[in-house]
């Protein structure tokens, strides 16, 4: 009789009980619709190459976290008004709600702006300060869908996290969106990163758009170089002026500049190898994994995901075209001296927009350079989108 009962207690404590037993149909067909979603996610991330280094941990987190039977993350804990209670998350956690706690502190995404600082060249942007105005003129995108996302009935705390998107900056939208909207983390940052990984489909249509042939082929000067000391000074300087302007940016552009300084610097190679490599990779496995924990099915699949995917897109097709048609001002202003190209790279997905825009001046004319100009772009677009989430945290946080 026991061995009977301990049988019945096994295969009622089964995944498959959870999920049928219940009588919940709706739930259970919504939690197959989320495991076949992390399926799908793991074919682009490997099949496909989308991205995968945090595409891949996201639906991994976002597998485990809708296998019925147990809860590996209790998003109840987090998704509370007031104090979260640490204290019952270290004493009765499971592991993504222990790895969870690295997303809202936000501590992840600022160990990942030190590696990105570490392995990033500020120098194109350093001979080249006009470039400052195209990663502004990129983040154009974040405002606009901002205010769609008023208009179709989100508050203005779950706008910004939404606007933030057209950064184009994974780990910025889920800084942001882990303090004014942590419910929607899982579909902001699978919006983000997947809207970053299809860059080299999404921008080149707007660049064509937007720009002639005979613009397309300008072919710009060499970039003046640039010594030590202003590798050095610059990023002192910027967060000096950040954290004077916005302060509630200084989190990220001050990591951002800090892992930069450690690569410069010239006495911290061991430091700077570190954070680009080692701190990097671990970071990015428990950021993703945390982060794909956040899309359960009672969160994820609503019509309000479909309108934070729609608006991302949005989002993101206007910070281009606000980079692109700041780049062809410019070009107006300094007599056909800048490729209209370069703007396009505003946006904050580094190095990969900047690179799109390299093989794009190439069709025009395979003998075109534009990878290191477009560089310049590509860093300014990086302390722009953190210089615009700052600007959004200080209103509505």
């Amino acid at each position: 009789m026991d061995l009977i009962q301990s049988v019945q207690s096994f295969l009622g404590s089964t995944g498959i009980a959870q999920l049928f037993g219940g009588g919940d149909w709706v739930s259970a067909v919504k939690t197959l619709a989320m495991i076949a979603i992390a399926g799908v996610l793991i074919y682009l991330a490997i099949g496909k190459g989308f991205e995968p280094l945090l595409l891949l941990p996201i639906a991994v987190g976002m597998l485990l976290t809708n296998i019925p039977g147990i809860e590996l993350f209790h998003s109840d804990w987090y998704m509370v008004e007031g104090e979260i209670p640490y204290m019952t998350i270290l004493n009765k956690g499971e592991l993504l709600d222990i790895l969870y706690i690295g997303v809202k502190t936000g501590l992840y995404p600022c160990l990942i702006f030190i590696g990105i600082g570490a392995m990033t060249d500020f120098t194109p942007l350093i001979s080249n300060p006009k470039s400052l105005l195209i990663g502004a003129g990129a983040q154009f995108g974040v405002f606009v869908a901002f205010a769609g996302a008023i208009f179709l009935g989100f508050t203005t705390q779950e706008a910004a996290s939404i606007g933030i998107i057209g950064g184009a900056d994974g780990p910025t939208a889920i800084y942001v969106t882990k303090t004014l909207a942590p419910k929607l983390l899982g579909a902001i940052a699978i919006a983000a990163y997947s809207y970053m990984a299809l860059i080299p489909m999404i921008q080149p249509p707007i660049m064509r758009l937007l720009t002639t042939e005979k613009e397309r082929k300008i072919k710009m000067t060499d970039l003046r170089p640039v010594s030590k000391l202003e590798k050095i000074i610059f990023p002192v300087m910027v967060t000096v002026v950040v954290g004077l302007i916005v302060p509630s940016a200084l989190s990220l552009v001050g990591c951002l500049m800090f892992g930069n300084i450690l690569n410069v610097c010239g006495v911290t190679e061991r430091l700077s190898k570190t954070v680009q490599n080692g701190l990097m990779n671990a970071v990015t496995v428990c950021l993703g994994i945390s982060v794909g924990a956040t899309a359960t099915a009672e969160r994820f699949l609503d019509i309000d995901t479909i309108k934070i995917i729609a608006l991302g897109l949005t989002a993101f097709a206007i910070s281009t075209a606000g980079g692109l048609l700041t780049a062809k001002l410019m070009c107006k202003l300094t007599g056909g001296k800048i490729n209209p190209l370069i703007g396009s790279a505003g946006v904050s997905a580094v190095p990969m927009a900047a690179r799109v825009a390299q093989i794009e001046g190439q069709k025009a004319d395979p003998s075109n350079f534009l990878l290191m100009h477009a560089m310049g772009p590509n860093v300014a677009g990086v302390i722009g989108s953190a210089v615009a989430a700052g600007v959004l945290l200080a209103c509505f946080g």
